[in-house]
Order: C-alpha cells, then sequence, then structure tokens
C-alpha cells in the first residue's frame, strides 16, 4: 500500500484506524500509534472529529491498560517478569520500569505513555501492588487524553508541514522506506550494544544455590543482599537473614559492611540481571567478594525447600 492509500484510509476510517492503532500498541506490538495521531490530528482539525478521535484514542488506551492491570493482579510479578524477557535488553527493562513506578506512584499511569517502553509494564505493576481500580482507570485515562491530545493538536498546529511531508514522501517511497529502515538499523544497533555491555557485565563470578546453602552453614556466612523489587517482595514476603536494598541506595544499604566480607546479590528478574548490576558496582567500590547468586530468588527457594524435606 503507498502513501497515498494510507492516507486516504486514515481520512475515510480515521476513528476505527486510531482506535486499532493505539490499541495494539499499547497491548506491546510494536505499532507505533503517534505517527498516525498526528497524521489524523492534521486532517481533523477543530472539527467534532478530532473528539471522537481523542475518545476512541483514550477508550483503546484505557481498554489495553486494563487488560494488562488484570494480569498483573492475576498473575503478580511474573508477568513483568515475561515482559521484559521480550525485550532485546531484559537486562535493565524490570530495575527500571519497577522503580520509575515506585518513584512516581500514581502519576506514574499519567507520564506513562510519554516515557518508551513504559507505558506497557506500568499497568501490570499497579495490579501487581493491588492500586485500587478506580484509581488506575483515572489515572491511565488521564494519561492517554494528554497523550494523545497532544499528538492530535501537534498535527493541527504542523498541518500544513505534515501534509507537504506527505505528498513529498508519495513522490520519494523507496527513499522514505530506506530511512525507516536506516531507523530502525540504527536503534536495533543501541540495543544490541546495551546487550552486549550487559553479557559483558554478567561475566562476572556467580555462586549457584547449594554453594550459597553450605556457605551459609560455615563459620563466616556470606552477607545476603535481596534486590528484588518492592512489588514482588510485599507478594512473596521476605527472605530470612537478607538486606533489602536497590541500585540506587546501594551503597547505603552495604556502607557498614566489612569490604572482606562475602556479599551475594540476588533478584527475581531475567537473567539476574539486576543482581549483576549489583554486584559488579560492589566489586567496583572494594567489596572484592561480591557475587551474583544464579537463579535468584526461584533458585533459593527451591535449595531451601530441598533442604529441609526429609530424606
Amino acid at each position: 500500500m503507498d502513501i497515498a492509500s494510507i492516507t486516504h484510509a486514515l481520512t475515510r476510517d480515521a476513528v476505527w484506524v486510531v482506535f486499532f492503532n493505539v490499541l495494539l500498541q499499547q497491548l506491546g506490538l510494536p505499532i507505533p500509534a503517534v505517527p498516525t495521531l498526528l497524521v489524523a490530528g492534521s486532517l481533523a482539525g477543530w472539527s467534532p472529529g478530532a473528539a471522537l478521535l481523542l475518545s476512541a484514542a483514550v477508550l483503546a488506551s484505557v481498554a489495553a491498560d486494563w487488560l494488562w492491570y488484570l494480569a498483573g493482579r492475576a498473575f503478580g510479578y511474573r508477568v513483568l517478569s515475561a515482559l521484559c524477557r521480550l525485550s532485546i535488553n531484559p537486562g535493565s527493562c524490570v530495575t527500571q520500569t519497577e522503580a520509575r513506578f515506585l518513584r512516581w506512584g500514581v502519576w506514574s499511569l499519567v507520564v506513562a505513555k510519554f516515557v518508551p517502553g513504559f507505558s506497557t509494564v506500568a499497568p501490570p505493576i499497579a495490579g501487581s501492588l493491588r492500586m485500587p481500580l478506580a484509581s488506575f482507570l483515572a489515572a491511565a485515562a488521564i494519561g492517554a487524553a494528554l497523550w494523545a491530545g497532544a499528538a492530535l493538536l501537534a498535527g493541527w498546529l504542523l498541518r500544513d508541514q505534515l501534509q507537504a511531508a506527505l505528498v513529498l514522501m508519495g513522490g520519494n517511497e523507496a527513499l522514505v522506506l530506506a530511512l525507516l529502515a536506516l531507523a530502525l538499523l540504527l536503534w536495533v544497533a543501541a540495543k544490541l550494544w546495551q546487550k552486549h555491555r550487559f553479557e559483558r557485565a554478567a561475566s562476572i563470578p556467580h555462586i549457584g544455590a547449594a554453594e550459597l546453602l553450605q556457605a551459609m552453614r560455615s563459620p563466616r556466612p556470606p552477607l545476603l543482599l535481596d534486590l528484588r523489587g518492592a512489588a514482588m517482595a510485599a507478594e512473596t514476603g521476605p527472605v530470612a537473614g537478607a538486606t533489602p536494598a536497590d541500585l540506587e541506595h546501594l551503597q547505603d544499604a552495604v556502607r557498614h559492611w566489612p569490604r572482606d566480607q562475602p556479599i551475594v546479590t540476588f533478584c527475581a528478574c531475567p537473567r539476574d540481571a539486576t543482581a549483576i548490576r549489583a554486584a559488579v558496582e560492589l566489586v567496583r567500590a572494594g567489596y572484592s567478594g561480591a557475587r551474583p547468586l544464579a537463579g535468584g530468588y526461584d533458585a533459593w527457594m527451591q535449595q531451601l525447600r530441598t533442604a529441609a524435606a526429609p530424606a
């Protein structure tokens, strides 16, 4: 389909195109909705159609957010972990998204649409933390209205430039596709570089759950640093003997610990990402005995159950 056909379809069925585009994006598909909103805004102007477009975008966004909220409420932290496993760079996904949510609270849902990668993962966190549904829906609707309204308004204000750009693209479709492919390639390259940096950090020596259990029975057991997010900790409870911490305040958590004391970091995130980052930071700070726990929280709980089971 060429540019002219896309523009014609958007002019004829703008409300439905906007609704399904926003819905699919908010459900997690890599289908950007902002370009559609910009073009739709440039075509609608201040007519009653603009209100319908805004309503369609808000309805689609809130519907998708509500489904993710229900998933988070039903399945808890596992939803966020599963979403982050789909990321090219899962190493920072869990930590960054939950930290943002806890820092901003209900306002995180208002600004989520403006933060790439955050709009899909914020609702399941809200569900897993049992945020009241009324507060969630109100914040999600306000955020969607601000996001979609800003895009539609920008499309109207830049209508002449957008229409000129559409005409230009209509005569240079091969060049447009090449530029889009180049932009996609640069984005993937940046993500792969981040992934490469994480892989290098992940080469730090780990400790297995069985080895940790044996070490805990020694005269000088390692100190445990629990880097699970607040959502996971609230859902499953504290870990005996472990000190809760997060990456932002890591140094505060270990301030009074001997630098030669063995430290084991663990989390409940894909590929032990947060535990690895914490261990690397601690080693750089002089805590040479810091090691991440292979398999994280799940592996440690399984090891404890195995050890407690009758022979």
